[in-house]
């Protein structure tokens, strides 16, 4: 048990420093490559820091244990929308700019509708290789679609940038500025540096904090709906937070909601492309809880500008309202 204690400390430390480096990297890269930081939070980053989720989950499609795996994604996602989102707003109140409102939302949204629809109406309480196959294309249409629209925000942006940078005395000034930032190949190594930090430590705070659950009583199955899925989240929420105390916000929200689309088409894609995922009956109302989570940031960002910290707040106690649920239904 102290070893256990001593190594979860040891997690939490390399998960919090390995945030503060993978943000600090991958916002430097997204500046000095001219990718809109929205876009590196929508692909680098949340797929990083999805790295503990996808092990989490095909290797539990690999050994049999398919409620783990679909458990571990849902979970997961409703952590990341109510209490990741929840707590950077009440830090500060945390910015959702027009692309994610347009874009990213509504796609984030659409796939939890499809997954409840591929989970009980299409094959009802599974997911077969066919519904694998359709998850899989969509996260390589997601992906190009982030690449067309990379290309055409670096576009805008080059464009802006001759606008602004009319005279001379401008030209020089960012001359000097240039030379100030770090080399390219040390903001990569920061960032790779960090998410081995994150994926490391957060692998340590899972493995610890589920012996430590056990020695204290907790079932394994509601150490997998609590323990597993919100530590398979801890880098996100690090990261997320830092981002969001950094005035990083595209990095923040991005984060969340890229990984929350990584998490259902590509994870539960490749999980069921393993091997047919069964669906116990009990998880509809954990995928209604995922799609209303999802519909209440939708609508929070149609209607405000920023979630404000009162509704940062309402958010994390939905969250401790569902876990509290479903501690009783276990």
């Amino acid at each position: 048990m102290t070893l256990d204690i001593v190594l979860l400390i040891l997690g939490t430390i390399l998960l919090v420093k390995g945030a503060d480096f993978f943000v600090d990297g991958s916002s430097a890269i997204a500046k000095a490559m001219r990718i809109p930081p929205l876009i590196i939070g929508l692909t680098l980053v949340s797929m990083g820091t999805s790295l503990p989720e996808a092990s989490v989950s095909i290797n539990g499609a690999i050994h049999g244990m398919t409620d783990m795996s679909v458990g571990n994604v849902v979970g997961s996602n409703i952590f990341n929308t109510l209490l990741i989102l929840g707590i950077s707003s009440l830090i500060v109140p945390v910015s959702i700019g027009k692309n994610i409102k347009v874009y990213d939302l509504p796609i984030m949204t659409g796939m939890y509708a499809i997954l409840l629809l591929f989970s009980f109406v299409v094959t009802p309480l599974k997911l077969d290789v066919y519904e694998a196959a359709c998850m899989l294309a969509m996260f390589i249409a997601y992906t190009a679609f982030l690449i067309v629209r990379t290309k055409r925000e670096n576009k805008r942006a080059v464009s802006e940038h001759a606008v602004a940078q009319t005279d001379a005395t401008a030209l020089t000034d960012k001359s000097s500025d240039d030379k100030k930032k770090n080399p390219i190949w040390l903001c990569v190594l920061f960032t790779l540096v960090g998410l081995a930090g994150i994926i490391f430590g957060g692998n340590l705070v899972v493995d610890h904090a589920s012996e430590i659950a056990k020695a204290v009583g907790m079932s394994e199955t509601l150490v997998g709906l609590t323990i597993v899925a919100v530590g398979t989240s801890l880098p996100e929420l690090v990261t997320s937070v830092v981002a969001s105390i950094k005035k990083e916000n595209d990095i923040a929200v991005g984060n969340v909601v890229g990984s929350n689309i990584f998490n259902v088409i590509f994870i539960l894609g490749m999980s069921s492309a393993v091997s047919s995922l069964t669906i116990g009956r009990e998880t509809l109302v954990d995928m209604l809880v995922m799609l209303g989570s999802g519909v209440i940031v939708l609508i929070t960002a149609m209607c405000c500008k920023k979630i404000h910290r009162w509704q940062g707040a309402l958010m994390t106690l939905m969250y401790v309202g569902y876990l509290t649920y479903i501690i009783i239904r276990n």
